[in-house]
Order: C-alpha cells, then structure tokens, then sequence
C-alpha cells in the first residue's frame, strides 16, 4: 500500500510541473515587447550578441528564465529583464516564442 501512496504523490508533483510550464503563447506575445530590442521581432535576431529563441521548447525557455532571476545564470542585461516576470509571465513568454518558427536542426 506504500508503494501506491509513493506513485501517486509522484504523479500529483509531476502533474503539478507539467500544468505550471503551460503558458498561453497570445498572452506571451502581449507580454514580449521588451525582448524585441534584443531578440527580434518573433525571437529571431539580427545579432549575432543575442540568440534567437525562436522555436526553443517552452519548457527550456521558461527554465532560462527562472535561471537569469535566481542568479542561476549570469548575464547583466537578463537580469534586469526577468526581475519583475512572475511565473505566469515567464511560461506565457515561453509559450509564444517555442511557437514561433525559427529553431533548425542540422543533420
């Protein structure tokens, strides 16, 4: 009977990741107009200093996020960028730009 409690309290904070990483990629895009100077339009940028995001998954754009306002990683710019982003803000940014084209694979 353990067993059954210990897999379903898994399932229960599994569940929990997986509902907190969905953002809403049209709210995203309201909220992404102070990354246009940076990253470009649709996440694509013309400069080689910052990278296009465009087409990342979600779920590594909104772990960078959360990275840059913990500290976790360090740039001056993104910091300052992330300090005021709730959690909803950073999925719903996420969201928007992992559904934009941009990311090519090469083989």
């Amino acid at each position: 009977m353990r067993m059954h409690a210990l897999i379903a309290l898994a399932a229960l904070a599994l569940g929990g990741q997986v509902q907190a990483a969905t953002g809403n990629a049209a709210t995203g895009k309201n909220k992404a107009e102070p990354c246009k100077a940076c990253h470009g339009e649709a996440g694509i940028s013309a400069s080689p200093e910052f990278p296009k995001i465009a087409g990342q998954h979600a779920d590594y754009l909104a772990t960078a996020l959360r990275h840059y306002k913990a500290g976790k990683r360090k740039n001056a710019i993104m910091a300052g960028q992330v300090a005021n982003l709730s959690e909803k803000d950073m999925v719903d940014l996420a969201a928007y730009y992992a559904s934009q084209s941009g990311l090519a694979i090469k083989y």
